[in-house]
């Protein structure tokens, strides 16, 4: 089997937990000879668990380095497209953490990139790849005419409370204030061109969007189809909290989101058909190995109902999606995680914050208080 070179962008936190281990399980695949990180100390520290690999303070050096085929590109969000991009001009297949992007012009320059280069870009939504949601993508397929509700939720507590307790995570405090400075210049800028506005609000909100949201709105598309439009949206709460309808003419979906102190993960996309409940629930990203689980309530007898709760492996998503990544890079195969998928939650985003920048002064003055 191809051993597949990486090279990571980016070593904290996702990095940390969930890629080095799910690259040192999938050993007959994968191989990480190079790091790079803008903090020495993070850098270091991971470097101590990869000892072969190479380091790298620049993502340009990275890149350049002919002894990596694939990029993890798993920096902050503002950065993500310009390292794609040089990863691709370099000739390398990517990884992209999620958001691919802030803005359509880098998701349309990474589309032509990619396009011209002839690369792989796989997205990285693992919830996709869990295999509950893959069991219900093709049990709600077979029934999509007969669905009359569907809803997606996702609360979270924020994520060191959880990291917290059950990982260790090297963390710097030694990131150079001008990489500080121009990160921040990026994301306002980045910021300004997505949502026209530099609203504090809207441009939290529109971040929740794509931290947190992109992997549920990334997974009710392919659960259901792309809708129709955004009936209605609302914030409050600063911008950390959420709500959505989306029309798909025969039906509706609600959405919800939001970020509290509580230690849990309470995510979930629920459709209802006239006969049954097919539910799919995410526990939590940050602990390998629990998996997501599939429930089926249906009909039991003239008056009752059964629920069968399943899920066909404890197979991490994480593991399961670098595996699929692994296939699409060495068989020349699409990826279901490609730029154009991920462009689609961009234009729902686009739409939300339409509703959410057509609100009255009232609404977001009182999520301001």
């Amino acid at each position: 089997m191809t051993i597949l070179k990486v090279g990571i962008v980016g070593c904290g936190e996702v990095t940390q937990i969930i890629h080095l281990p799910a690259l040192r399980q999938l050993s007959e695949q994968f191989q990480i000879t190079a790091l790079c990180d803008v903090s020495p100390t993070v850098l270091d520290g991971v470097s101590a668990v990869v000892p072969l690999a190479a380091k790298y303070g620049d993502y340009r050096q990275l890149v350049a380095d002919a002894n990596v085929d694939v990029v993890l590109v798993a920096n902050p969000h503002a950065y993500h497209t310009s390292v794609a991009l040089a990863a691709l001009e370099a000739g390398k297949h990517v990884f992209v953490e999620k958001p691919m992007s802030i803005t359509f012009s880098e998701a349309d320059a990474l589309q032509e990139a990619e396009a011209r280069t002839g690369k792989t870009v796989q997205i990285g939504y693992m919830r996709r790849y869990a295999g509950a949601f893959v069991d219900a993508v093709e049990r709600i397929k077979a029934d999509r005419d007969n669905i009359r509700f569907a809803r997606v939720q996702d609360f979270i507590g924020q994520n060191r409370i959880i990291i917290d307790d059950t990982s260790r995570v090297i963390r710097g405090n030694d990131i150079p204030a001008q990489s500080i400075v121009e990160h921040q210049r990026l994301t306002d800028a980045s910021m300004v061109e997505a949502i026209g506005t530099n609203d504090p609000i809207l441009s939290r909100a529109y971040g929740l969007l794509l931290g947190l949201s992109s992997h549920d709105i990334s997974a009710m598309r392919e659960l259901l189809g792309m809708p129709k439009s955004v009936l209605h949206a609302a914030v409050r709460q600063g911008g950390a909290y959420i709500t959505a309808t989306f029309d798909y003419g025969h039906f509706v979906c609600e959405f919800a989101t939001g970020v509290d102190q509580l230690a849990r993960f309470d995510a979930y996309l629920e459709v209802y058909s006239e006969k049954s409940v097919t539910r799919i629930d995410y526990d939590t990203p940050y602990v390998r190995n629990i998996p997501a689980r599939l429930s089926i309530t249906e009909p039991e007898g003239p008056a009752g109902v059964r629920q069968v709760v399943s899920f066909p492996s404890r197979l991490d998503s994480f593991v399961v999606e670098w595996h699929a990544f692994h296939n699409h890079v060495t068989r020349g195969t699409k990826p279901k995680t490609t730029i154009a998928d991920a462009r689609q939650d961009l234009e729902i985003f686009e739409s939300i914050m339409q509703h959410l920048k057509a609100g009255s002064a009232g609404e977001l003055s009182n999520v301001a208080s």
